[in-house]
């Protein structure tokens, strides 16, 4: 009975994790045939691509370049986190403020970050203060725009409840309005990571010498396609790798705040 048990319940995880690795084997299998076809000096195959990585790995370049970039995506999004949810939070609350704030940040924030890449390299100069500033500029108005639909949706009759109770302003905003607001919040900055990651490779392609948008930006000045696709590789496992620790983080510590997020981000 008890090896029937443990068989059963190893069927569920086998069943789950079958399809993730038959669909890693097709996209292998898809990539090697493109670069029997195209050669290797268009699409890189799989062998390819290792051998450069281990040309990268090798003289350090590479974590170098990781590094390099994640500190820069690292810094500007928390700083624009850490702005742009008190901002919110003030724009939802203050009635007079977000008349005169919403159509401003609705105008804005429509403009991408890589559109200030030449003005912020002319404000804040060519070292890692343009590249941090245009992370927070890619942070910030998604996160305050979640942060404001949050506000917005919170029910009146909530606040209504805490007011006849005696509550203060300040009470209602920290026991009412955050932890109501808190999976909007949460869902802002995990969007956010995405478009940092977006913002940094385009900072770094125009004005960098190192980071990984360096290292592909730079690959083609020697035809080295297969540095590229370890660039873009390297980027994919970072965003990966950072989601699922923003999400595991969230799932510790919001929890009781109805944060929900993917099941692979709980393991």
């Amino acid at each position: 009975m008890k090896l029937s048990t443990k068989s059963s319940a190893y069927k569920p995880r086998a069943a789950k994790w079958f399809p993730i690795v038959l669909l890693w084997l097709l996209v292998l299998a898809v990539w090697q045939v493109g670069a029997w076809i195209y050669g290797p000096e268009v699409v890189p195959g799989v062998a390819e691509t290792w051998r450069g990585a281990k040309e990268l790995m090798e003289d350090g370049s590479l974590a170098k370049d990781i590094g390099v970039s994640f500190y820069r995506v690292l810094v500007g999004w928390s700083l624009g986190s850490l702005i742009a949810i008190p901002v919110g939070l003030i724009i939802g609350r203050v009635s007079p403020i977000r008349a005169i704030a919403e159509p401003f940040l609705n105008f804005i924030r429509f403009i991408p970050p890589i559109a200030f890449i030449t003005l912020f390299l002319v404000w804040f100069g060519i070292g890692e203060q343009s590249k941090i500033a245009l992370i927070l500029y890619a942070t910030l108005f998604i996160v305050m725009m979640n942060t404001l639909t949050g506000v917005l949706a919170l029910e009146e009759d909530k606040v209504r409840s805490a007011r006849s109770m005696g509550a203060s302003e300040w009470q209602i905003l920290l026991h009412v309005v955050i932890p109501a607001t808190t999976p909007y919040m949460f869902t802002g900055i995990r969007i956010a990571m995405g478009t940092s990651y977006m913002a940094i490779i385009g900072a770094e392609m125009m004005a960098a010498n190192e980071g990984v948008g360096f290292l592909i930006w730079n690959s083609r000045l020697f035809f080295r396609t297969d540095w590229i696709f370890v660039g873009l590789i390297s980027l994919g496992l970072m965003g990966f790798i950072t989601d699922r620790a923003v999400g595991w983080l969230g799932h510790k510590l919001l929890r009781r705040y109805g944060v929900v997020i993917s099941s692979g981000a709980r393991r």
